[in-house]
């Protein structure tokens, strides 16, 4: 799903990366709820997931737009997860 024309791709890229900061936000105030090694795994995915969205950039491809949802929906499984089995709470 890979295009180099136009300006689609760009866009796409650009709303992605702007997207990934609000869920940027979530994962950097999770210490309110995480313990120390859960959230600097946590931290660990996000980086990693904006590494992958950056690649995806350079790509030009439109599948960017899944990489800010596949981290919000990460971020809410580990948050509920670790409420339920490794006793976080708010």
């Amino acid at each position: 799903m890979t295009s180099r024309r136009g300006p689609g791709p760009v866009v796409a890229a650009i709303v992605a990366l702007l997207l990934m900061a609000p869920v940027g936000f979530y994962y950097a105030v999770s210490g309110l709820v995480a313990t120390a090694p859960g959230l600097y795994l946590m931290w660990l995915l996000y980086l990693v997931l904006l590494g992958v969205a950056v690649w995806l950039t350079r790509r030009r491809s439109y599948a960017v737009l899944a990489v800010p949802v596949v981290a919000g929906l990460a971020w809410w499984v580990l948050i509920n997860l670790g409420e339920a089995y490794w006793g976080w709470s708010a």
